[in-house]
């Protein structure tokens, strides 16, 4: 035996107070002041979140929210690349795909926004403020069209890219 004798779960791990690193520097380290208004896009950071509401609070504070910070610096946090002959016969469908999939989304989660879509003439690159969104876009044209779906995440970047093509 090792001198400590007793029960580890009664006790705890330490290794439990190591706080995940986050690699996101548009994550703020605190929470904006309730009620803060994003005074490019007007989101409200209200009850611990952003969302859109209906009407601003009163007094509220206002700064960029993390996703109009993105936009403005033109830093991505994801990228989705489309490409192939099927997709060049079927883009305007499959743009019509992205742009409800990310309306969706930015109607429940405001910090998810497509960025800027840019023609490379083969092929399109789309620019997003979250991780999730390209992926949750690329998989949504794969259950619509088939094709390939290859999704990599650089850790160190803290960016997802993401390729479908047919």
């Amino acid at each position: 035996m090792s001198g400590k004798e007793g029960n580890v779960a009664k006790h705890g791990r330490h290794d439990r107070l190591l706080k995940e690193h986050v690699h996101d520097p548009y994550m703020t380290r605190s929470k904006p002041t309730d009620p803060t208004v994003c005074s490019e896009c007007g989101v409200v950071f209200s009850e611990g979140r952003w969302q859109w509401l209906s009407a601003i609070p009163e007094s509220p504070q206002h700064e960029l929210c993390p996703a109009c910070q993105r936009i403005r610096d033109k830093v991505p946090a994801g990228i989705l690349s489309l490409s192939g002959a099927f997709f060049q016969q079927h883009r305007d469908e499959i743009m019509r795909l992205v742009d409800n999939k990310v309306e969706e989304q930015k109607a429940q989660h405001p910090m998810k926004r497509l960025m800027a879509v840019e023609d490379q003439g083969e092929n399109v690159v789309i620019t997003f403020t979250d991780v999730h969104l390209p992926r949750g876009v690329g998989e949504a044209i794969e259950r619509a069209y088939d094709g390939e779906l290859d999704i990599h995440y650089t850790e160190e970047a803290g960016i997802v890219r993401v390729y479908w093509q047919r």
